[in-house]
């Protein structure tokens, strides 16, 4: 498949997880998804588990992510769902986890996130949001890179937001320490992060058979907004030009999470950005749809790469 070719599947944004995977035959196949507990990272792992795969669930609450392995056991009949602790704005707790991990790893869902939040920071002091949304999961994702090698056509799934129209990386001040904080900008520089790390890591990672690819999965009531109100969401889209919000069902939500993780659609596709189950194409101004140009410019993905490096290693 080349870059030129868009992919186009039969779905749509009314699709649900499980009628991507309806055919599918994943036994066999290991999967990682983080933030599985609650809202589209559960139904994301359900799916993979009603197709046969071996699903762990990384989490920051284990309470919360054993009461969701039971349920996904008792509604798709798989049992091999486990949990693992995985707080991402802590860089110790990262590293715990890809130190426990054998084996190969066919699928990577780096869902988890945190959403405009009032300004917090890592012990470090990192914006939390970027901290979070992007430099764990890349930590996570650079650590697991043995795993994801060894599978040999392993799939990285970076779930962004249509809020990366919002803003670009801002290198000069990624952390707010000049800059007033703004919770949307913030939100939306580190979902900008997640299609630059596609772009780059598939660049890298062609080699060892690894394709990264970003999606905005919609908008969908779930424990993300729990700093925010529908009614800001809905004028925060309106200002934008989006008019009033769709509201997807989780089901629904993580269809495109699933099909770029799982479907044979989108074998060998890499550094794209999906939405609604098709590969998108570049924003329209007015729209709140498709990518922005700076978000899949290869120069700015080079460059948060090697910013990244620099903020794990200290």
């Amino acid at each position: 498949m080349t870059t030129s070719t868009p992919v186009t599947t039969p779905f749509s944004r009314d699709t649900t997880a499980l009628e991507v995977v309806r055919d599918l035959d994943l036994t066999g196949r290991r999967a990682v998804v983080t933030g599985a507990a609650s809202g589209i990272g559960v139904e994301t792992a359900r799916a993979l588990a009603a197709a046969g795969a071996d699903v762990t669930l990384a989490v920051r609450n284990l309470d919360a992510g054993q009461r969701a392995a039971a349920d996904i056991t008792g509604t798709t009949g798989n049992d091999r769902i486990l949990v693992a602790p995985l707080d991402l704005a802590d860089l110790d707790s990262v590293a715990a986890f890809a130190r426990t991990w054998d084996g190969p790893l066919h699928m990577l869902v780096d869902n988890a996130g945190i959403m405009a939040s009032p300004e917090m920071r890592t012990e470090q002091g990192w914006e939390m949001q970027f901290a979070t949304n992007h430099l764990g999961h890349f930590a996570l994702a650079t650590a697991l890179r043995p795993a994801l090698a060894a599978a040999g056509d392993a799939r990285v799934v970076s779930v962004s937001s249509a809020a990366h129209l919002r803003s670009p990386v801002v290198f000069d001040d990624i952390h707010f320490r000049q800059r007033p904080y703004d919770p949307w900008e913030a939100y939306g520089q580190s979902k900008t992060a997640n299609v630059l790390f596609a772009v780059e890591a598939t660049r890298r990672w062609a080699d060892d058979g690894i394709t990264v690819d970003a999606l905005m999965p919609g908008a969908i009531r779930t424990n993300l907004q729990r700093y925010i109100s529908d009614e800001e969401l809905d004028r925060m889209r309106a200002q934008s030009g989006g008019g009033a919000a769709y509201w997807k069902t989780p089901e629904q939500g993580a269809a495109t999470s699933v099909l770029v993780a799982a479907s044979p659609l989108v074998a060998g596709a890499g550094g794209r950005y999906f939405e609604d189950c098709q590969e998108a194409g570049v924003n329209q101004p007015g729209t709140r749809t498709g990518y922005a140009p700076y978000a899949r410019d290869p120069e700015a993905a080079r460059r948060l790469w090697t910013v990244s490096e620099e903020h794990l290693r200290g």
